[in-house]
């Protein structure tokens, strides 16, 4: 597969979802081994950083497997949670996790467009997006798109790979994402391509403070970022003003 693949756009839109349909039955697997399971512990500090209620609503954007959607309705407790992600595949693991936990009243997942969400404005209370907004076709679209469907005061969360701030860790870091983590994939998971696909994504990606630039662009408030192990992820929360 040439460069041409990896563009802005609809060729980037259909190379993603074809990825993420062929890679969903390891996508769980292959996380926890390319992340030295450091996703888990990522995924619950920023649950502590939003501080979900009892009764709180939210959308989580590009759910994938459905593992923080899960994490969002058991915070909540009684509040109804969506997940939504354009790979059929995908979603079809994360219905099954939904119904083996027994929240299948709680949590609805659907097949849509980060591009397009399908709901009215001031919808939820939170909007999430994990490990997928370095795949979309436009940030600032995406963004702008959750912003748009949470209620006043509510937050638009990202929990994202990043670039390490320390030279020589991410000198480190550069070599096991770009040599040996699509090696990984191949042999773990039967896929060489897909997973190179990971360090491509991440290349053009903006940095911690770029990305808080762009969240303060499309309109959010009080933008709160935190590096997460040494800045190999990075988490981004953004309140939507008060009327």
């Amino acid at each position: 597969m040439g460069k041409t693949t990896y563009i802005k756009g609809k060729k980037k839109e259909e190379f993603v979802h074809s990825v993420f349909e062929n890679i969903a039955h390891r996508y769980d697997f292959m996380n926890t081994l390319l992340s030295f399971r450091r996703h888990k512990s990522w995924r619950d500090f920023t649950m502590k950083k939003m501080n979900v209620s009892k009764g709180n609503t939210a959308l989580d954007v590009a759910c994938g497997t459905a593992d923080w959607t899960i994490a969002l309705a058991k915070a909540s407790e009684t509040g109804s949670v969506v997940g939504l992600d354009f790979s059929q595949n995908m979603l079809e693991v994360g219905i099954k996790k939904v119904r083996d936990k027994g929240l299948d009243k709680q949590i609805e997942l659907i097949q849509g467009n980060a591009m397009e969400l399908p709901f009215s404005d001031s919808t939820f209370d939170y909007a999430t997006i994990g490990f997928a907004l370095r795949n979309v076709p436009d940030i600032e679209v995406v963004l702008s798109e959750m912003l748009r469907v949470v209620k006043p005061g509510g937050k638009v969360v990202s929990l994202e790979l990043s670039k390490p701030n320390w030279p020589p860790f991410r000198k480190l870091y550069y070599f096991y994402f770009y040599h040996l983590l699509p090696i990984l994939g191949k042999v773990f998971a039967g896929h060489y391509e897909q997973y190179a696909w990971l360090p491509e994504s991440l290349t053009n990606f903006p940095d911690q403070q770029e990305l808080a630039n762009i969240f303060q662009r499309v309109g959010m408030d009080k933008v709160e970022v935190y590096p997460l192990t040494g800045g190999i992820a990075a988490v981004h929360i953004g309140c939507k003003k008060e009327n």
